[in-house]
């Protein structure tokens, strides 16, 4: 049984999963305390971070408006997800078939299980920024949720249709993170997601960029110092992002964005703002906002917890020369030999980790 599937059996949260420990939530920005500068006067970003966290990207409409979780309700979420995850790292029955192996979530068991709590590493903690524990990575609408407008869901669902996996006639038609284009759910970002593992970034600074090096798919995002977008037939993956110093604060805008990656059915003339502000010596505050008036009603605003880490930045093989993609076209091609094609063959793809 996946690690996912056990949390969320257990409880309803706001949370999505957990596995290796993190560093300790970092107390609030003390008003003497200054980022420090590196050779070029800038606030120093520089070094391995991590955004593993179990708080979700929208909030548990339990919470209502309510952004900031009390101690104790964040330590219950938390407890939960340490007893899920003591009962899904306990070692399976080696009698058991892989035909009888228990759900791994949303009615799959078996074969079709993906990963196991041995393979996932969303963190084990929710978001504390500042000393406070949050219900969710949206703090803006209020409520926490996307708000998508009527073309946005009609969209989405004549994208999706009835297909539950995607669709298996060719490559071309598999989501991008199965590809190994780019990270799924959004971890290449921009915005920078947390997912089911391989949460950290590498940030490097010169006078006039920034990279971001990002552990999932080892993608690695240039910010430039000043300059213009291209054209807008220009299209890049995770988009053009240009940047400027704001005080302590780097900010990022990001267009000229693929069709194929954009954020939870944006569209790819969406615009993405991001805050970097380094506000103690463990933790960056990173804030986004996502505008299309295509696809939201309103712009779409968030905050996480970049949070140092003393681990290195491993490369991502990927299916280790993508050997796995062969078997799943392969799959699907027996089925309509047999006559027994599968749902959501000929359906739409359906990024593996969004929300």
């Amino acid at each position: 049984m996946t690690l996912r599937a056990l949390v969320l059996a257990t409880a309803c949260l706001v949370v999505a999963l957990p596995a290796v420990a993190q560093v300790a939530s970092p107390a609030a920005k003390s008003s003497a305390w200054t980022a420090p500068r590196n050779v070029w006067g800038q606030p120093d970003l520089s070094g391995v971070w991590t955004n593993a966290t179990i708080t979700r990207l929208e909030r548990d409409p339990r919470f209502g408006e309510r952004l900031v979780l009390s101690e104790d309700e964040a330590r219950r979420i938390e407890g939960v997800t340490a007893k899920a995850m003591d009962v899904a790292g306990r070692p399976t029955d080696q009698k058991t078939g892989v035909d009888d192996l228990p759900t791994c979530g949303d009615g799959v068991s078996g074969p079709a299980c993906g990963y196991n709590a041995f393979w996932v590493a969303p963190g084990t903690k929710v978001i504390r920024i500042g000393g406070e524990a949050r219900s969710s990575i949206l703090v803006a609408p209020k409520n926490g949720r996307l708000p998508l407008n009527e073309a946005a869901v009609a969209r989405q669902r004549a994208a999706f249709g009835n297909a539950r996996l995607g669709n298996f006639d060719g490559p071309e038609r598999r989501p991008l993170g199965e590809r190994c284009l780019v990270g799924f759910g959004s971890t290449s970002g921009p915005p920078m997601l947390p997912v089911l593992y391989n949460n950290h970034y590498q940030i490097a600074q010169t006078g006039t960029e920034v990279m971001i090096q990002v552990e999932m798919v080892h993608d690695t995002r240039i910010v430039r110092l000043g300059g213009q977008h291209p054209p807008a037939n220009v299209r890049l993956w995770m988009g053009d992002s240009i940047g400027h110093w704001d005080g302590d604060t780097l900010v990022v805008e990001t267009t000229n964005f693929r069709r194929d990656q954009t954020f939870r059915g944006a569209t790819e003339n969406m615009k993405v703002i991001e805050y970097f502000t380094r506000i103690s010596p463990q933790q960056i505050k990173y804030a986004f906002e996502v505008i299309d008036p295509a696809t939201f009603t309103e712009p779409v605003k968030g905050e996480q917890a970049l949070n140092v880490s003393d681990e290195s930045v491993y490369e991502y093989a990927c299916h280790e020369g993508n050997y796995a993609l062969h078997g799943i076209l392969a799959g699907a091609r027996e089925e309509e030999r047999q006559g027994r094609e599968m749902e959501g063959n000929r359906g739409a793809v359906k990024e593996e980790g969004g929300e």
